[in-house]
């Protein structure tokens, strides 16, 4: 590698890293939390109350009327099922365009309809991390912003390794100069982690830049997929009397018994339309558990009129949700994740360690002492 080539390489490693660090130094933090946020939620529901064999299942139709009961002047936009437990979470706003944000979760026992009494998920400690992790509490704009340094962060890596040869071709491989002083012995550690977790970070900055792209794939869904789903029934009258929810949810799993109902998303909602119910399942292995089929059934007559695979652009948002997390080999991945972003936060704090206590001589010479047998003693996050 000429030296020209390996300046333009070095400079790309350091500005890619310093403008990202900080950014991704909090993103690994908040984020630790956030992979057991599933454990965490279902650590703070209450126990459920036994339910005697033999008793009937309540109503979807009843639960939904008992959480408008207990909250005057709203709608219901959304109900979700939860994937382990017997639960179904009931979304209520003050109408069926409200923000997620805005939304009043209730959540009832689907064998006895008992209401559970549990924290709102807006509310707390691991929500103020999770909008910190996902847009900084800035909106899109903050989510397509963190998407940039994930992308930086994916540069950085990628010019991190091509560096490596270079900066490390006199010592072996993993070698920690332990006496030769800290700063030294930091500049190995932070090579040594940074290429031993180089595939971690670099699937983790890729999913994460593809996760904050989510609001706009959504919308390019909802306006060309969804309405011509919808397209069919665009000339009809709205209904003015829903179909039972019972009676739609029973509808789609019997058209469509080996797949899961995860989601209802009701008329007039942006996951449905006017005209339909919205219905979202999933399929039963580790990778269709994790892509949405939507269905669109009548609102009036309950019946199924639509039923459409998720386009490409999608599935690969869905795919990369969990993966970002760990989330697709249960526990022992989780821990896994989280070692490797434990070791990932030292990777960048050392890498500003290195750069606020860095050297002014030119790359040559430090390379040069490197050929010598001597001591490289700068390197970038």
């Amino acid at each position: 590698m000429t030296s020209r080539t390996l300046r333009a390489w070095y400079a790309l490693h350091k500005w890619s890293s310093l403008v990202c660090t900080l950014f991704m130094l909090m993103l690994c933090i908040t984020g630790l939390p956030l992979i057991f946020s599933h454990e965490i939620q279902h650590a703070r529901m209450p126990e459920p109350q036994e339910v005697a064999p033999g008793t009937p299942a309540p109503a979807l139709d009843d639960i939904v009327a008992a959480a408008l009961e207990a909250r005057p002047g709203e709608v219901v936009p959304y109900l979700f099922f939860d994937d382990e437990e017997p639960l179904l979470m009931v979304a209520s706003a003050a109408d069926y365009m409200s923000a997620p944000d805005d939304f009043h979760y209730q959540i009832f026992d689907l064998r006895s309809g008992q209401k559970l009494d549990v924290p709102q998920p807006t509310e707390g400690i691991m929500y103020i991390l999770f909008k910190l992790h996902v847009d900084m509490f800035a909106g899109l704009p903050g989510m397509l912003f963190l998407g940039l340094m994930g992308l930086l962060l994916v540069v950085s890596i990628i010019s991190g390794v091509v560096l490596y040869t270079p900066f490390m071709r006199k010592l072996d491989f993993a070698t920690v100069r332990v006496r030769r002083g800290s700063r030294v012995r930091w500049l190995d550690l932070h090579n040594l982690l940074g290429i031993v977790t180089v595939v971690w970070l670099l699937v983790v900055g890729f999913t994460g830049s593809i996760n904050t792209l989510a609001t706009p794939i959504e919308r390019m869904w909802q306006a060309s997929e969804l309405v011509e789903m919808a397209a069919t029934h665009r000339d009809r009258p709205v209904p003015t009397q829903l179909a039972s929810v019972d009676e739609v949810v029973g509808n789609v799993r019997r058209a469509l018994p080996e797949m899961r109902v995860t989601t209802v998303a009701f008329p007039g909602g942006p996951f449905a339309s006017p005209h339909h119910y919205g219905i979202y399942l999933t399929g039963d292995t580790p990778v269709t558990s994790r892509l949405l089929t939507p269905a669109l059934v009548d609102a009036g007559s309950g019946e199924v009129t639509a039923v459409r695979e998720m386009p490409l652009y999608a599935k690969i948002l869905f795919i990369s949700q969990p993966l970002h997390f760990g989330d697709y080999g249960g526990m022992p991945l989780k821990i896994v994740w989280a070692l490797l972003d434990i070791v990932s936060i030292v990777v960048l704090v050392s890498g500003l360690y290195l750069w606020l206590g860095r050297r002014k001589a030119p790359l040559e010479k430090r390379l040069a002492e490197l050929d010598a047998g001597g001591l490289v003693t700068e390197n970038t996050p």
